[in-house]
C-alpha cells in the first residue's frame, strides 16, 4: 500500500473519560458602594446568579457542582475510575466487536476490562459501555491503553487503539522515629516507641480518618494519640481531623514484645521488623485514599557483649547512709564468659562491699542478679557510676556509667530552711 494512501476511516468511535467527584462552583462576587456609579446595578445581578447562595450572594462558595474541565491529578492510593465508550458512528452493523482496556505502569500490564468476550453485533448510533476501576499502587507514569477490534459486513477485520498518558503523584510524605526505652527494671526486653510524621503534600485540604500501626506477630501496639476525658478518648487532633495542604501531624505508637517473645526480643542482633502504618483520608467531596507503608524496620540496641540493666534502686535516700541496689548482668554473646566486678568510687559514690569480686562463669542469653550497697558523700540528684566488668577468658573490659540517678537528701536538714 502506498505510505500516501489515507488512512482507513474507522467505523466505530472511542471515547474515555474519566469519573471523579464534582466539585462545588466558585465565583468571583463584584461590589461597589450604594454612591459609585454602578449604584445597586453589581448587587441585583448578583441576586439574580442562580450560581451564588439567596441571602450571601457575596461568597465565593456557591451551592451549585460543576462537573471537571481536565484530567486532574491522580495520586497514590486512590481508586483510579474511567468510563469508556465505543460508539457505531456508520451506517451498517458492526460484528463481533471486543473492547479491551489495559493498563500500563513502569513495572507491570494490567488487564482492566470488565469483561473479555466480544459482543456479537452493534447497529447504527448504538454505544457499548463499560466502567474500570484500579487502585493506584504505584508512582509515576501510568498509560492507558483502549484497544478495539470489529468485523464490517463485508468480512473486513478492523482494529485501533487509543493511548492516555498520566502521572501519579504521590500524596503524602511520611517519616518515622524510633525510640527504644526500657519496659520495666526486671526485665531484659525493650518498649519501642515510633513517631511518625505525616505530611499533606497536595494542594487541597485532607480528612485524616484513620492512621492505625499493624504491628508485626512479635509485638503488642498502643496508640498514644488520646487523651482521656470520661469514658472514652478524645484524639489530640480535636474533633475535624483535617490536615491543611503542607501541614505536618505527629502520631505516636508504643510497641511492647508479647510474654512468648520476650526473652528473644532482649537480646535480637541486627534489624528488627516493627509493622506497618495504615493510613486512609477523604478528599475534595468523600473520594477515599488508602496507603500502606512497606514493614518498618529498627536496629535494635547495641547493648555489646554484656548488658548491666538496674532491677531495683531507692528513689530517695539519705546523705551518707548506705543503701541497696539490684544489678542484673545479661550475657549478649554467643559465647561463655567468666566474669570480675570492680566498683570504683567517684566524687560522690562511694561503693560498700570489696572491689574485683569472681562472679563466675556465664553462658550465653543467660543472667544473674547482684545486689550491691552503696552511699553518696553529695547531697542532690546524683548518678551512679564507677562499676566495671572483666571477662578473664579474652582479658576484655567492659565500663559502666550513668546506671541510674538517685536523689540524696539531708536528714538532719530543716526542710523550711
Amino acid at each position: 500500500m502506498d505510505v500516501n494512501q489515507a488512512k482507513q476511516e474507522q467505523l466505530l468511535a472511542l471515547k474515555v473519560m474519566r469519573l471523579t467527584k464534582p466539585t462545588l462552583f466558585t465565583n468571583m462576587p463584584v461590589t461597589c458602594e450604594d454612591r459609585d456609579l454602578p449604584g445597586e446595578l453589581f448587587g441585583r445581578l448578583m441576586k439574580e446568579d442562580p450560581s451564588t447562595i439567596k441571602g450571601a450572594e457575596t461568597l465565593m462558595l456557591g451551592e451549585m457542582l460543576t462537573l471537571p474541565q481536565n484530567f486532574g491529578n491522580i495520586f497514590l492510593g486512590e481508586t483510579f475510575s474511567s468510563y469508556i465508550s465505543v460508539h457505531n458512528d456508520s451506517t451498517q452493523v458492526v460484528k463481533d466487536i471486543l473492547v479491551k482496556a489495559d493498563l500500563q505502569t513502569s513495572s507491570q500490564r494490567l488487564n482492566l476490562s470488565a469483561s473479555n468476550s466480544a459482543v456479537t453485533e452493534l447497529k447504527p448510533e448504538c454505544c457499548i459501555d463499560d466502567v474500570i476501576h484500579h487502585e493506584v499502587k504505584e508512582i509515576g507514569t501510568h498509560i492507558l491503553v483502549c484497544a478495539v477490534s470489529y468485523t464490517t459486513q463485508t468480512g473486513e477485520k478492523l482494529y485501533f487503539r487509543k493511548f492516555f498518558k498520566f502521572q501519579v503523584l504521590k500524596p503524602l510524605d511520611v517519616k518515622t522515629k524510633f525510640y527504644n526505652a526500657e519496659s520495666d527494671l526486671s526485665s531484659v526486653t525493650d518498649e519501642v516507641f515510633l513517631e511518625a510524621q505525616i505530611q499533606n503534600i497536595t494542594t487541597s485540604p485532607m480528612f485524616m480518618e484513620k492512621v492505625s500501626l499493624e504491628p508485626s506477630m512479635m509485638y503488642n501496639v498502643t496508640e498514644l494519640n488520646t487523651v482521656a476525658s470520661g469514658d472514652d478518648g478524645v484524639s489530640t487532633f480535636g474533633k475535624m481531623s483535617y490536615l491543611q495542604p503542607m501541614d505536618t501531624r505527629q502520631y505516636l505508637y508504643c510497641l511492647k514484645p508479647k510474654p512468648e517473645f520476650a526473652e528473644k526480643a532482649g537480646v535480637i542482633k541486627g534489624v528488627t521488623v516493627i509493622g506497618k502504618l495504615d493510613i486512609v483520608w477523604k478528599t475534595n467531596l468523600g473520594e477515599r485514599g488508602r496507603l500502606q507503608t512497606s514493614q518498618l524496620q529498627r536496629m535494635a540496641p547495641g547493648y555489646g557483649d554484656v548488658r548491666l540493666s538496674l532491677e531495683m534502686i531507692p528513689d530517695t535516700v539519705n546523705l551518707e547512709e548506705p543503701f541497696d541496689i539490684t544489678c542484673k548482668i545479661t550475657n549478649c554473646s554467643e559465647r561463655t564468659m567468666d566474669l570480675v566486678l570492680e566498683m570504683c568510687n567517684t566524687c560522690s559514690i562511694h561503693w560498700c562491699g570489696v572491689s574485683g569480686r569472681q562472679l563466675g562463669k556465664l553462658s550465653p542469653s543467660s543472667s544473674l542478679s547482684l545486689p550491691l550497697r552503696v552511699l553518696s558523700s553529695v547531697q542532690g540528684l546524683q548518678s551512679i557510676s564507677g562499676l566495671r566488668l572483666t571477662d578473664t577468658f579474652l582479658k576484655r573490659t567492659y565500663e559502666y556509667d550513668d546506671i541510674a540517678q538517685v536523689c540524696v537528701v539531708c536528714p538532719y536538714m530543716d526542710p523550711e530552711s
